[in-house]
């Protein structure tokens, strides 16, 4: 099953660097590009932070945590092997778009950002998604599904 993840998640950095090679290639000489009037645009920018561009300039610290926090994942995907695909397909999200910036991080010493909605004002990517939704999923995971958070109920005898 870990397997999986992995599979997704090279999906994902494939998809990924795909995306940001025609982005920088072709929206940086540009820098923006309205898709739909007032709701969304693509627009190039050079994240020198993380989310929403805070600690700027930190990048070896970034690119260390990154680093540890998807070996974390993995080696607690091989070891403990949770059970249910679910836990796998947002593992694979995380995998993937953590390995996607990362990559950014390490060639260009910036995360490529382009997608930006009128109504959540910070410009993100694809791999930024993908960590979103992998995070959001996998906390409904271990609230709902997993075994370790399922209350067992003992039943007094009055």
């Amino acid at each position: 099953m870990p397997f999986i993840a992995l599979a997704i998640g090279v999906v994902i950095i494939a998809a990924d660097q795909l995306i940001k090679y025609f982005v920088n290639t072709g929206l940086k000489p540009v820098g923006e590009v309205s898709v739909i009037d007032g709701l969304f645009k693509l627009v190039y920018v050079e994240n020198r932070g993380v989310a929403f561009g805070m600690f700027k300039d930190m990048r070896w610290i970034f690119v260390a945590l990154t680093s540890v926090l998807l070996l974390i994942i993995i080696i607690y995907m091989f070891k403990k092997r949770p059970s249910g695909k679910f836990f796998y397909i947002c593992a694979g999200l995380i995998i993937g778009g953590g390995i996607g910036n990362l990559i950014d991080r390490v060639i260009y010493g910036y995360v490529i950002d382009y997608l930006s909605v009128s109504f959540f004002p910070p410009v993100c990517n694809f791999a930024d998604y993908c960590i979103t939704i992998g995070v959001i999923l996998l906390v409904i995971y271990i609230f709902f599904f997993s075994s370790k958070f399922k209350s067992n109920k003992v039943e007094k005898n009055d």
